[in-house]
């Protein structure tokens, strides 16, 4: 495991510094990372074993200027084509790809841009992911905001004129569980157009529930597609079972979800395998399930608190823009998020070129869109972040910079009849 990635756990008690010490330092102490635990439904997908297949025999360096030049040069871009795309061999094509890629978003989504904005509800973790903020061997301040905290939040991003909101907890089941996120979504339900969720992954039951309660998508970061460095990063918690967190958009559609949204955090592994494999976990569910709503993030490592060494390493910004050219080549009907993560430079860039949504007014802290948006104090304490953010304008300086560039922002095109 890389060094970089460890938090400072000065303020741990000696238990929990002692078993935080042999989780890292014995892998006999960790549990197996592809066997479910009692609680978890498996769906017998078949979808992961194309994944992983695809991926592990993808080597980016046998491609070639020439093939990068068959795939531009296709009406429809294959799996490889995409392999091609995403290759080291395709960088001096950028300003083609780029180009090629701006066509099919206009050709699909015209001259929009979404916006939206996530609200934390709970920052308390019961998984130790080690580059993570919320992870329950960070020394943090923790904050669960009850249901009047998160109405006042909501009703503060709605007076903004938010129409679309996104709602994060940490993954705690015993302090964020599946009735108490139920009950957010009701709330949701009266400010916003759309709610999405961004959870720990649940049964198929449990997004059916979620979805009566005013749920209309779900994200779910598979943060890394390679096994070995998956069980390097994920020490302990749900999120360690792999396959129960690549099958959680899956089993969000059989609830009944709209839409789903994908993701791995690019710079925990190679990134152009994760990039791969990201876009072929949509491909192969939007094949399975036609109606369904597919969308794409593409998010780089930040700094945490405890840690501010974590970058995205080899993933500079031309090899993110390289990422988001291909996978609008290569699912040209997809939604394509790109957070608050990247400048203002980037977004502003890329918006005009593959990304079709943008998150605007950005906290991820709990607890403090009230004092954030309006600078008067909440009137209670406010949980710590999960991650730096890089671009902090408002929603109103958005919009203004946004349609500046000659795009058109929309807060919401859903109707429901």
């Amino acid at each position: 495991m890389e060094n970089q990635f460890f938090v400072d756990s000065k303020h741990l008690s000696p238990q929990a510094l002692k078993k935080k010490h042999e989780l890292e330092s014995d892998p006999s102490c960790r549990s197996d990372y592809m066997k479910y635990m009692p609680d978890m439904e498996d769906i017998h997908s078949d979808v992961s074993q194309k994944v992983l297949k695809a991926m592990d025999s993808y080597d980016p360096d046998q491609y070639t200027a020439k093939d990068v030049m068959a795939a531009l040069g296709h009406e429809t871009t294959s799996i490889q084509d995409f392999q091609a795309l995403l290759s080291p061999a395709a960088a001096p094509f950028l300003e083609k790809m780029a180009e090629k890629a701006r066509l099919e978003t206009s050709k699909h989504f015209g001259n929009t841009v979404y916006f939206f904005t996530p609200l934390y509800i709970a920052n308390y973790c019961e998984n130790y992911c080690i580059y993570c903020g919320f992870n329950c061997y960070n020394d943090i301040r923790r904050m669960k905001l009850t249901m009047e905290q998160i109405e006042q939040e909501m009703k503060v991003i709605a007076e903004s004129g938010m129409e679309e909101i996104l709602i994060l907890t940490g993954e705690s089941k015993a302090k964020s569980n599946v009735e108490y996120i139920g009950e957010a979504c009701k709330l949701a339900r009266k400010y916003f157009r759309n709610v999405g969720l961004e959870i720990y992954p649940v049964n198929t039951n449990d997004y059916a529930y979620l979805h009566q309660c005013g749920a209309d998508y779900v994200t779910v970061f598979q943060e890394t597609y390679d096994l070995a460095k998956y069980e390097t990063l994920h020490l302990l918690g749900h999120k360690r079972v792999w396959p129960y967190r690549f099958d959680a958009q899956e089993r969000a559609l059989k609830g009944g979800m709209r839409g789903v949204a994908f993701s791995a955090l690019l710079g925990l592994a190679d990134f152009r395998k994760d990039a791969l494999a990201t876009g072929l976990h949509a491909f192969y569910l939007q094949k399975k399930y036609p109606h369904a709503e597919i969308s794409l993030s593409c998010p780089r490592l930040r700094p945490i608190i405890n840690n501010d060494k974590i970058n995205p390493l080899d993933v500079h910004e031309k090899q993110l823009c390289q990422v988001l050219c291909a996978y609008r080549l290569f699912l040209p009907f997809a939604g394509i998020t790109v957070s608050s993560r990247e400048s203002a430079e980037f977004r502003n860039g890329i918006v005009k070129i593959a990304a079709t949504k943008v998150s605007a007014g950005v906290s991820t802290g709990i607890g403090d869109h009230e004092s954030k948006y309006t600078g008067k104090d909440a009137g209670h304490s406010e949980g710590d972040e999960q991650f730096e953010i890089n671009d902090n304008r408002s929603l109103t300086a958005m919009y203004q910079e946004i349609a500046e560039e000659g795009l058109q922002p929309v807060l919401n095109d859903y109707l429901y009849v």
